[in-house]
């Protein structure tokens, strides 16, 4: 079955200290290219949306046509939210492209072609289905003013990555009714959870590392240089 993904790209970068850091150099290349690569390359996927930030729609084209990322076929324009934005670019897609969807943070580039492939075939039987990896520290829920309300047990605890993947029908009628109802979820798979879908967690990885400071920047560039990741 075709897999179409939606690359969520359109974030206003604060923690990287302003700009736009989809852009910033990662390994070689633009850190959104570099994360696109791994779709392009993969014989499951029909198609790729990426949103953007507002004024950056054509910019982001000339970026995906300089790097021959062609199965880049969609760039909306990203919302207020991050579900705004997918919501944006899960309409783009061709229904007809395909029967599953995965969505994708722009700012993780160093997602492996194993993972999506162990993802889309944990999909069988379910909703959907999330990478996930346990937490490494102790977790304490705490109030307004800092007291430790509960210490939650660590092993059944878990850090969700993406990619998500979902029954492509499915997620958009989470989306729908989440708009309908106003309901703002953390991620995706929280809105298939809330919309009474059946998500399971399989093993993530490490290394499927978020870039959201400099010191994840940092970090990502030396995974690359041990060749603990592919490059292209």
């Amino acid at each position: 079955m075709n897999l179409q993904v939606v690359v969520t790209a359109a974030g206003q970068s604060r923690r990287m200290g302003g700009g736009n850091k989809m852009l910033v150099p990662l390994g070689g290349e633009p850190l959104l290219v570099r994360t696109l690569r791994v779709f392009q390359d993969h014989p499951r996927v029909a198609e790729v949306a990426v949103s953007a930030p507002a004024g950056q729609e054509e910019d982001y084209r000339s970026l995906f046509r300089r790097h021959g990322l062609d199965r880049v076929r969609r760039v909306v324009t990203g919302g207020a939210e991050r579900q705004d934005s997918i919501f944006q670019a899960l309409q783009a897609l061709d229904p007809k492209s395909g029967g599953l969807v995965a969505v994708h943070d722009g700012a993780r580039p160093l997602v492996s072609a194993d993972l999506l492939d162990r993802l889309c075939e944990a999909l069988e039987g379910w909703d959907g289905v999330v990478p996930g990896v346990p937490v490494k520290d102790t977790i304490k829920q705490v109030d307004e003013h800092g007291r430790v309300l509960k210490t939650l047990v660590r092993s059944e605890l878990m850090a969700v990555q993406t990619p998500q993947v979902f029954r492509a029908e499915v997620l958009l009628e989470a989306y729908r009714q989440a708009l309908s109802q106003g309901h703002l979820g953390t991620d995706d798979a929280s809105l298939v959870e809330w919309s009474q879908g059946r998500v399971r967690v399989v093993p993530g990885d490490y290394r499927n590392l978020k870039v959201t400071t400099a010191e994840d920047l940092v970090l990502a560039e030396r995974l690359l240089e041990e060749g603990v990741v592919g490059a292209p």
